[in-house]
């Protein structure tokens, strides 16, 4: 993933809505995906189902993450911050 963070767009939108589980080694390579995005100056949208929220809300990661629970509202997201300079 960290190669498309450096080839491919500053904005990335993350889906994992299909995706049941996450681990500690899952939660960890999310934050080094965001971490690499931001120091290059983009984002990482993350969308997630309710089980992998309820996860990551548990290791207070859901802001550092920037969670979103669909696709669409991903993209508001992203044009929003657009639209607001950052």
């Amino acid at each position: 993933m960290t190669k498309y963070i450096e080839a491919g767009p500053k904005n990335i939108i993350l889906d994992l809505g299909a995706i049941d589980f996450v681990d500690s080694s899952g939660l960890g390579a999310l934050v080094q995906l965001v971490k690499k995005a931001t120091t290059d100056g983009g984002t990482v949208q993350v969308v997630t189902n309710p089980r992998v929220t309820q996860t990551v809300k548990l290791v207070r990661l859901e802001k550092f993450l920037s969670l979103q629970p669909s696709v669409d509202d991903a993209i508001a997201h992203l044009n929003n911050q657009d639209s607001n300079g950052g």
